[in-house]
């Protein structure tokens, strides 16, 4: 399970209270929030996002470097991503699979009227204690 924790600076904006979120050892990955709770989970979002595209696209991943010298009102702190649990709540492609069970079975179901594909992702996600 890839897990990651990358330092990013943030800094407070005086003039509306909002929070600018940037992680230096990941080009462009910028983001901000509303409030301080806001911020760290949108640069968590954010941190998620940079590394599942470049797992995605094969990309290397940069290691993360020593903490950034920021100076008040900057403040430094680790944001922790977990690229699975990222790719499990934002890719929801449908991937086609061919699979066998009996005929009697197949007979039943489609004479019930069953949804063979909400069946079986019902099922996995039960089976592997997923939402």
């Amino acid at each position: 399970m890839p897990k990651y924790a990358y330092p990013a600076v943030f800094h407070p904006n005086a003039d509306d209270g909002s929070i600018t979120v940037v992680v230096p050892d990941l080009p462009g990955c910028i983001t901000e929030g509303k409030n301080l709770a806001d911020a760290l989970f949108m640069a968590e979002d954010a941190v998620a996002m940079w590394l599942w595209a470049a797992e995605n696209d094969r990309d290397s991943i940069p290691a993360p470097v020593q903490l950034p010298q920021v100076e008040a009102p900057e403040f430094v702190n680790y944001v922790c991503a977990d690229t699975d649990e990222y790719r499990r709540k934002h890719d929801a492609r449908a991937v086609k699979k061919t699979l066998s069970i009996p005929s009697w079975l197949n007979a039943q179901a489609e004479q019930a009227g069953i949804n063979f594909s909400q069946v079986l992702q019902e099922g996995l996600k039960q089976r592997l204690d997923v939402q």
